[in-house]
């Protein structure tokens, strides 16, 4: 006598909705860690001179269809233009550049001592390895 098992498309169904979300959750997790790792070292370069620029850092994930989108990033007014402005980086910790002909102790050109011009786009690449082990990680939890 054989008895037929109803069901087991729906709980296949279910079992792959259930893994997908599974899946969701933890590649979310994972993006969130990659972007507190990339913040956290962006926010080590980011130039202060009223700290306006670096407590502006946000963080943001979103969801689209299957895709999974995060961003960090600086939402003061001004984050492009200081975030692409010429620089340099300093090789002392005691003085900033200033413009030629600029008087010395006046506002300048704000680098230092520890802020960087591109101080989002090269803590980022910097980040790869430490980013990378971080996703791997969360996704094998």
């Amino acid at each position: 006598m054989a008895a037929k098992v109803k069901g087991i498309r729906q709980a296949q169904q279910n079992l792959n909705k259930l893994i997908g979300d599974i899946q969701s959750k933890k590649s979310v997790r994972a993006i969130y860690s990659a972007l507190f790792i990339i913040g956290a070292a962006s926010a080590k370069e980011v130039p202060r001179d009223t700290s306006t620029l670096v407590n502006s850092q946000f963080r943001e994930v979103e969801t689209k269809g299957g895709i999974i989108i995060g961003r960090v990033g600086y939402s003061a007014a001004y984050a492009a233009a200081v975030h692409e402005a010429p620089g340099k980086y300093l090789n002392t910790q005691t003085d900033r550049p200033v413009e030629r002909g600029e008087t010395p102790g006046s506002r300048g050109v704000i680098w230092g001592p520890n802020g960087n011009p591109k101080f989002l786009y090269w803590p980022a690449k910097d980040s790869e390895n430490e980013v990378r082990k971080a996703i791997i990680q969360e996704m094998s939890l």
